[in-house]
């Protein structure tokens, strides 16, 4: 070869495999010693609400007014900006797509887990074939706390703890219809 005996040629040859081999053994070596430590479960923990003292997890922060009262005086563009975070998982438009969580347009008094194409939890599955619907009073327990009004649902939300805050919500929610429904009375 080239005027290069075998032996020359192994040489060389050798010394570069042995340099590749050191190399390579350098790059275990590193990522061994600086490996990055990864959650044993993916993702991140959602905050759960916690009961407030003396109650249960399931009932909504105490309300200084009737629901009816606080409906009544609710500012439904104070309650679409209330519900900015909530378009990462919802849509509000007419027509508009199911995400993670189902289109929130005419909820109001809509059945529950009755969102044509979205596949609802289980347990809301259950409350929808009782018969339950979205009325004012359970979406403001949901909103107040989605996990302990309906245990197992896949909803991932703390809850809004402020009744005059879920009020606005509530009252920006029912604007999104065809025909509002009626406010409950005081």
């Amino acid at each position: 070869m080239f005027g290069m005996d075998s032996f020359e040629f192994n040489k060389i040859a050798g010394a570069v495999l042995g340099a590749l081999l050191f190399v390579m053994g350098m790059g275990i070596l590193a990522e061994a010693i600086f490996a990055e430590k990864r959650p044993i479960v993916a993702g991140y923990a959602l905050p759960s609400a916690e009961p407030e003292k003396g109650g249960s997890a399931a009932e909504p922060a105490a309300q200084s007014e009737p629901l009816p009262v606080l409906l009544a005086k609710a500012d439904a563009k104070k309650g679409e900006g209330l519900v900015k975070p909530c378009t990462a998982c919802h849509s509000f438009e007419k027509g508009g797509p199911n995400k993670v969580g189902p289109n929130l347009y005419g909820v109001v008094e809509r059945p529950m887990a009755s969102h044509a194409g979205f596949n609802y939890s289980a347990s809301l599955k259950e409350h929808g074939s009782k018969g339950e619907k979205w009325d004012f009073a359970a979406l403001d327990k949901f909103i107040a706390n989605p996990k302990g009004y309906i245990q197992g649902t896949a909803m991932g939300y703390a809850g809004l703890k402020e009744a005059d805050r879920r009020a606005d919500v509530l009252a920006y929610l029912r604007s999104l219809s065809d025909s509002p429904v009626e406010l409950p009375k005081p």
